[in-house]
């Protein structure tokens, strides 16, 4: 007991509640969402005995996946961060080494293991798939990259913005993104993208650099959409971008009817559920709600707009911008730029995914596959996630200088 409480004596007790408190929610938004599919069990149509969990399986792995990464976080956080980035050869051997396979193999089965599994309806297969549960190991690779792109700054610092050193640092960045790209999961290489961006900018990155590639993204952007706009992506990647900017197809962007409905079917019912809660919602386990597909993952936002209203999602994501604040508010009192880059990373991730996900929701960002971070059912997501967090309380356990003097 004496230990437990030193520990909490010294560990960020508000971060930790804050990411309880979201998982708690979380689990409740997914416990909702199933109680309105059908009966949420699994039900015998003959006998009217329920058989399994059914849909409140997704609510059930959340909450195991939560107690098992808090467990996790704990005690990553007693281990210096420090000693994790010096190991950098085993995670990067052991993470990338599981992602590489998931390139050239597709839907391979090895016993109960299936290589290259696709969770969804698109091209992408980077997944592992055991029994009844997927793992998409670039979400793993995500905190190795992080360690070892955190590492690399710090080598560099005062060189930063050398043009031979900065050069390394993209080729750095370029490689896992291009990895990812071939995967066919864009969604998660943009993450990276931003995870990259948001440590260099830590890191002191000339403004002359920032504002350069501000500039030349504009013009590659505009070019692009002006004369190649056919060859932007895969079909269905660029029909989603123009269905933002047009949502009524008024250009005539879509072939046909169809399929200008099946893209702006999943976001346009999106956009309705998360309106028709009005303020304060229809009822987590009460009232109507507005169906919209796969609104316990990626358009769970939408789920608790109509069940908990503008009231609950307010709270919902001010409590997750209260951890973005404190994550990267963990890395300025950091005494050493390693532990400020491995923040400005976990901080940069967890901000980009929330935006990207809230516009997807509000019909404002394509649909491009991005989670809420603990909202959204995916145990192996939360896990790589509480492993993020571990690694915050790891850097504020590990370091003693105040914000403010």
């Amino acid at each position: 007991m004496e230990n437990i409480r030193r520990y909490f004596k010294r560990t960020d007790k508000t971060y930790l509640l804050l990411c309880i408190f979201s998982s708690v929610m979380a689990v409740t938004a997914l416990s909702s969402w199933a109680a309105k599919q059908g009966n949420g069990f699994a039900v015998d149509e003959i006998t009217g005995q329920i058989t399994g969990l059914g849909d409140y399986r997704r609510a059930a792995v959340q909450a195991g996946a939560a107690l098992i990464g808090l467990v996790i976080a704990v005690l990553l956080s007693n281990i210096d961060y420090r000693s994790l980035v010096k190991v950098w050869p085993v995670h990067v051997a052991l993470t990338w080494g599981m992602v590489l396979p998931t390139l050239v193999l597709r839907n391979v089965s090895i016993g109960p293991l299936t290589i290259g599994y696709n969770a969804g309806d698109t091209d992408n297969y980077s997944w592992y798939k055991l029994g009844g549960f997927t793992l998409q190991p670039t979400e793993l690779a995500k905190i190795s990259f992080i360690l070892t792109f955190a590492m690399h700054l710090n080598n560099v610092r005062t060189r930063l913005n050398e043009p031979k050193e900065l050069g390394k640092l993209l080729l750095h960045l370029a490689v896992p993104i291009l990895i990812i790209h071939v995967q066919g999961d864009d969604g998660t290489a943009i993450i990276y993208a931003i995870i990259g961006c948001c440590m260099m900018f830590a890191a002191g990155l000339s403004w002359k650099y920032i504002l350069g590639a501000v500039s030349a993204a504009a013009v590659a952007m505009a070019t692009a959409f002006a004369f190649f706009s056919d060859k932007i992506g895969k079909g269905y990647q660029w029909y989603r971008i123009l269905a933002v900017i047009d949502p009524d197809n008024k250009t005539g962007w879509a072939p046909s009817e169809t399929i200008w409905k099946n893209i702006i079917y999943q976001q346009q019912r999106g956009e309705i559920a998360l309106g028709s809660g009005g303020i304060f919602g229809n009822g987590l386990f009460g009232g109507s709600y507005y169906s919209v597909p796969n609104a316990h993952n990626d358009f769970i936002l939408s789920w608790i707009g109509n069940a908990a209203g503008f009231v609950g999602c307010c709270v919902v994501l001010g409590v997750l911008f209260a951890l973005v604040i404190k994550t990267f508010l963990t890395g300025v009192r950091s005494e050493d730029l390693l532990g400020t880059f491995i923040c400005a990373g976990i901080g940069g991730a967890l901000l980009a995914q929330i935006a990207v996900n809230v516009g997807m929701n509000l019909r404002v960002l394509p649909v491009i596959g991005v989670t809420l971070p603990f909202y959204s059912a995916g145990g192996s997501s939360v896990l790589m996630l509480y492993i993020c967090v571990g690694l915050v309380l790891s850097v504020y356990t590990h370091n003693t200088k105040k914000l403010f003097g």
